[in-house]
């Protein structure tokens, strides 16, 4: 009898990196990761924030290090990739969470300027990134790369209309990421969320009147919780998904049935 499909969830022995986990739903993916064997690597711009959750992370028997990375900047993305193959000799596993969202309003309230600002981080660090990865991932004929994007990206919404065309264009990023590169063994795939409870969210999740009418529509009737999109990052990271590639994986509470 071959593996028990229980042990297909085994992420021992892997290295996984993952971009913006110093808090929120990157912090939770990572301790998943961990929990279920990875070698993790918790990263952000800032060296103590990530040294910090690493550290909790070891007290609690994982075993993670932290390497500071603004994935806007080229030469960081370098390091980041170039220390944790220093540290660990391979990379199995890359989690495209970091993003931003510095404007909230309509299309024409805003300029060229914070539209190349948000699409450097949210759509081409991911791509840049997955490409310093790729060397490692196809010279073990494996590896799993899951872009981290949202509902905003497949149906529109108001006041987030830069923010949902780069998490659509990450999608299709994906898209073409596993069928180039699954020949190699390597499977992409990306995770929709809808509204978390995060820092990053909370200009929305703070506002009493809009939380009270998305609330009041969506299926299971409430937000999320960050640990609550790690579950499904654990399955497309680990051989209990090796045949998932190229997909769309919503977790949003109802949110894109609800209209």
């Amino acid at each position: 009898m071959s593996a028990t499909i229980k042990s297909k969830f085994d992420l021992s022995g892997k290295v996984a990196v993952i971009t913006g986990s110093s808090k929120g739903i990157g912090k939770s993916i990572a301790q998943g990761l961990a929990e279920n064997g990875a070698k993790v690597v918790v990263s952000s711009r800032k060296q103590n924030a990530v040294d910090e959750v690493a550290q909790e992370f070891k007290e609690a028997g994982l075993e993670a290090i932290g390497i500071a990375c603004h994935v806007g900047d080229p030469e960081q993305r370098k390091t980041l990739i170039a220390k944790t193959i220093e540290q660990f000799g391979r990379l199995d596993i890359l989690v495209n969470n970091a993003a931003i969202n510095p404007y909230y309003g309509p299309l024409e309230g805003s300029d060229g300027e914070v539209f190349d600002k948000i699409m450097n981080v949210n759509v081409k660090a991911p791509w840049l990134l997955s490409n310093l990865a790729l060397p490692y991932m196809k010279g073990r004929g494996s590896g799993s790369i899951i872009n981290i994007a949202s509902v905003e990206g497949i149906t529109p919404g108001f006041g987030l209309g830069l923010y949902s065309a780069t998490k659509a264009a990450l999608i299709m990023l994906t898209k073409n990421q596993a069928k180039e590169w699954g020949r190699f063994g390597v499977r992409a795939n990306v995770v929709c969320p809808g509204l978390i409870k995060t820092k990053f969210s909370e200009g929305l999740w703070t506002d009493e009147k809009l939380i009270a009418r998305l609330t009041k529509a969506l299926p299971l009737g409430r937000i999320a919780e960050p640990e609550e999109m790690a579950g499904l990052i654990m399955l497309l990271a680990s051989d209990a998904g090796s045949y998932m590639t190229g997909g769309v994986y919503v977790a949003d509470g109802g949110y894109l049935i609800a209209g």
